[in-house]
């Protein structure tokens, strides 16, 4: 009977270290752009490990992220949106960047 129960004990305890603290994150904040082009280059700046969804709005200019906050946190998404040339809340986006990026994707800057 001690052998049942410290196994079952034992089970318990693998189990709930098992299961880890909820690290899934989501997150709304605003990125400057105009197009569809745009688009492509904000959200393809996401195609990191640790984000499973990005998804920018180009009429509300909204982004939203879904990612692994153990992997990546929020600061380090909005500098990979600005490291391509986009402006959003925290971040004014990279100069050179911003001056390569098509003609139609040169929103007009925060100040």
């Amino acid at each position: 009977m001690k052998k049942i129960t410290f196994i079952i004990l034992i089970s318990i305890f693998l189990m709930a270290c098992n299961q880890s603290v909820n690290s899934n994150a989501t997150a709304n904040f605003k990125v400057w752009g105009n197009c569809n082009m745009c688009k492509e280059t904000i959200e393809g700046s996401l195609k990191v490990d640790g984000i499973s969804k990005a998804e920018w709005n180009t009429e509300s200019k909204q982004m939203e992220v879904n990612y692994d906050s153990t992997k990546i946190n929020l600061d380090a998404i909005q500098k990979h949106i600005a490291n391509v040339g986009y402006d959003n809340d925290k971040y004014k986006g990279d100069e050179t960047a911003y001056n390569n990026l098509h003609e139609c994707c040169k929103y007009e800057r925060k100040p």
